[in-house]
């Protein structure tokens, strides 16, 4: 390898450290009109009248919406596969409002000052209704949170609107309540899982204008560029073709950002003005009106034989889905078929549950997308059984666990939000994550506790996990390959980097292919216009998926090269071969340079354009797999947490460029940290957010982290593009249940509900 597996710096770092003008906000148009929404004070109402008369006269202000001036089309704002596994349950504005921080209306004025004072202005009269606060009483709650006709599911799986369920999903194989008769030993326990903000630092942030053949164009900080324009088309009853949406550079997601929030606002100014537009979201407007990752709740029974041969698994989980439906279904499926067949070799496996509304932030997609919350739950329960058999968690595991060359009928029977995709698995070295995981804790010399002193233990606990690569039969990507006058490619890509690297990793693949250096590749990506389609950066598929597609063009245009060169030597195409630099005669001495062949191709001789592109769809989802092992130190006299040293293992087939992977694995580790012991979402009994700034919503900064080391063992992966898996979530998924194992192997207290404080350590201490 020349290019792939090694440490290429990623292509927009320079123009990153240098400020240059690359985000939304910095390309909005200078005249852009500023776009504020005014958001719902009560958890739940309908309005019954606005009066904008008052802020109409404002100087400045050059229109207000209400539910009276756009479309009433109902659309799911989730951006997925089409059609979308998410209810359609969400209106551009609606005359009920139902969490606080709902859209009332749009407001849009030439300055800031003009805007800020309208909203003030504007008089709303609310019916007030009784919230739905807690998910865990919301199938019998008297308030129905979507009584609209319209809202609707595509796949009518679970949509249960008077009964508050957006989804349900039941799965089982053999016979559980046999199987737990047989068992020896059996445990029982409920876990739960908190929301969680994203706290991208960039916040969402949208622009949009008319361009000069009356197109719309819509600039936005998205993950997901080409769902944007299809749910911006719905909406408005606009046709595809006269919309035109442009990713920049980002300022992450983590899934926040697969979805459309602020784009319909700015479209709706635009279109009704025919003057650029921008909405940028203030960081209390990202933490009460995105997204957040559901929370969730998991009643887990192990039935086992007492030498740990795990017979059974049943999960039962409740899932908040908030205010709308987005990936309600995909990210409960994805709890069960992310974690189940981590453990294949069971008798009875059955996974089942609703999702739920509640009167609180909308729920979405955020790394992770469910495996946390259920890993969380399933590994911890797994602990607690190696303590009832008296064998060391690792073991346990180990006796259970999938293992290369083996399969899971969960494969094919649970996909995203739909039937799955069988698949034997071709790479797993969870034996070899696990043993190097121990050895880098030192986990025999630790477990499971080192008295520190008279008020401080030390423990080591250890979780693994799974997740996917892309969504099989589902994501598509595709790639077109230009080449240049001077020898160099276009390479022109509807993948989506996040600040993931992904322009970097793809230009290498090309690179490889085609034997030349990565900077001969000049990457344009994600513009609806002017690069392929390609599903977005979710679902872990931008290497896998993307990076096939990239594999077939640039394998496609080598071919183009040397059958050009081969003409231009006259010479038999099977004589000829393509080292990157020259088109050569195999048995002779004839060649020519790319840059020559390119230039007379281009200006003199058999004067064409070479262009090679290519798409693909993924027939499986080769899992990553990781091993995760927490050491903390835990205070019995006031509860407090240290975490010392966290060690993340992993399995992602070939690594493309190890340096983006191991920055990749690092970040989704302290994500699952700050999950496992500081992050929390909190709400008044009103249902108004406590937690919407950064002062209130805690996540770890380095101090709070320890030391992390990653890892990666050796692997390749047949069916992945140089034999690759995926690495963008894998590793959020194990620290909180590594971490609580650790907890509990320190100070002999099983915490089941996150996050980890120290006041519950204490209350269960004591």
């Amino acid at each position: 390898m020349k290019e792939v597996t090694k440490n290429i710096i990623k292509k927009d770092a320079f123009g990153l450290m240098l400020g240059k003008p690359v985000y939304t906000n910095d390309l909005a148009p200078k005249d852009s009109l500023i776009v504020k929404i005014l958001r719902s004070p009560h958890a739940f109402a309908k309005i019954k009248h606005i009066d904008i008369s008052e802020a109409e006269k404002i100087e400045g202000i050059e229109c207000i919406l209400t539910y009276k001036d756009v479309p009433k089309n109902p659309i799911t704002r989730a951006g997925q596969g089409h059609p979308e596994p998410s209810p359609h349950d969400w209106y551009i504005l609606d005359e009920y409002v139902r969490y606080v921080g709902d859209e009332v209306a749009i407001v849009a004025g030439k300055n800031e000052n003009a805007v800020t004072k309208a909203l003030k202005k504007i008089k709303v009269e609310y019916e007030i209704f009784e919230p739905v606060l807690d998910f865990e009483k919301a199938e019998e709650h008297s308030s129905i949170i979507h009584p609209e006709k319209e809202a609707h599911s595509m796949f009518e799986i679970g949509f249960n609107a008077p009964k508050n369920i957006a989804a349900s999903y039941e799965m089982q194989i053999g016979d559980i309540e046999e199987e737990l008769k047989k068992c020896e030993v059996v445990v029982k326990e409920r876990f739960y899982t908190q929301a969680q903000a994203h706290v991208a630092f960039e916040p969402h942030s949208a622009t949009s204008y008319i361009d000069m053949h009356g197109r719309l164009v819509i600039i936005s900080s998205t993950q997901v560029p080409f769902h944007v324009r299809r749910i911006i088309s719905e909406a408005f009853d606009i046709p595809i073709r006269n919309i035109r949406v442009i990713k920049p550079r980002i300022g992450g997601g983590f899934g926040g950002k697969q979805a459309v929030h602020g784009e319909p606002f700015v479209a709706a100014v635009t279109l009704k003005t025919g003057k650029p537009a921008k909405l940028i979201y203030t960081r209390q407007e990202v933490f009460e009106s995105t997204y957040r990752r559901h929370c969730m709740r998991f009643d887990v029974t192990l039935g086992a034989t007492k030498d740990g041969k795990l017979k059974v698994i049943d999960m039962e989980g409740l899932s908040d889905t908030g205010a709308y439906g987005e990936h309600a279904l995909t990210t409960f499926m994805v709890a069960g078929s992310k974690t189940l067949p981590l453990y294949n070799k069971v008798n009875a496996v059955r996974f089942k549950g609703k999702v739920v509304y509640t009167n609180t932030v909308p729920a979405g997609a955020y790394r992770g997308y469910g495996a946390i919350q259920a890993n969380f739950a399933l590994e911890s329960a797994l602990d607690i059984l190696s303590q009832k058999l008296g064998i060391d968690p690792v073991e346990l595991r180990k006796k259970n666990m999938m293992n290369e060359g083996e399969t899971s009928p969960i494969f094919k029977i649970m996909g995203e939000g739909r039937e799955g995709a069988e698949m034997i698995i071709k790479s797993c070295k969870l034996n070899e994550c696990i043993e190097e995981g121990m050895k880098l804790i030192g986990w025999k010399e630790k477990y499971p506790r080192i008295k520190v002193s008279e008020t401080k233990v030390r423990g080591v606990g250890m979780a693994i996990a799974m997740q996917g690569s892309g969504i099989a039969n589902i994501d598509m990507a595709s790639a077109i390959l230009k080449l240049n006058d001077d020898g160099s490619f276009n390479l022109l890509i509807g993948a989506t980097d996040l600040g993931t690297g992904s322009d970097t990793i793809l230009a290498q693949m090309a690179a490889e292919i085609l034997n030349v250096s990565t900077e001969n590749i000049i990457v344009y990506s994600s513009d609806t216009d002017l690069t392929p389609f390609d599903t977005g950066a979710y679902a872990s598929s931008t290497t896998y998926v993307s990076g096939h597609a990239v594999q077939l063009a640039a394998e496609k245009m080598k071919k183009l090269i040397i059958k050009e060169g081969a003409k231009k030597l006259e010479i038999p195409e099977e004589k000829a071969d393509f080292d990157g630099e020259f088109i050569y005669e195999k048995d002779g001495n004839k060649r020519v340079s790319l840059k020559e062949l390119a230039t007379v191709l281009y200006y003199t001789e058999n004067q064409k354009q070479l262009v090679a592109d290519a798409s693909y769809v993924g027939k499986e989802s080769p899992p990553p797999y990781m091993a995760g092992f927490a050491e903390v130190e835990v205070d019995i006299e006031t509860g407090k947490v240290k975490l010392i040293n966290y060690v993340g293992v992993v399995d992602c087939g070939v690594t493309i460029n190890p340096n983006l992977a191991k920055v990749q694995i690092e970040g989704g580790i302290v994500q699952g940290i700050g999950m496992a012991l500081f992050e929390d979402v909190k709400y008044t009994q009103n249902g108004k957010l406590l937690t919407n700034n950064l002062m209130n919503y805690k996540i770890p900064s380095r101090m709070d982290i320890g030391n992390i080391i990653v890892k990666f063992v050796e692997s390749y992966e047949p069916s992945g593009p140089f034999g690759a898996k995926s690495v963008g979530e894998i590793g959020i998924d194990t620290p909180p249940a590594a971490i609580a194992n650790a907890i509990y192997n320190a100070v002999g207290v099983r915490i089941t509900q996150l996050p980890i404080t120290p006041e519950k350590i204490l209350n269960a201490i004591k």
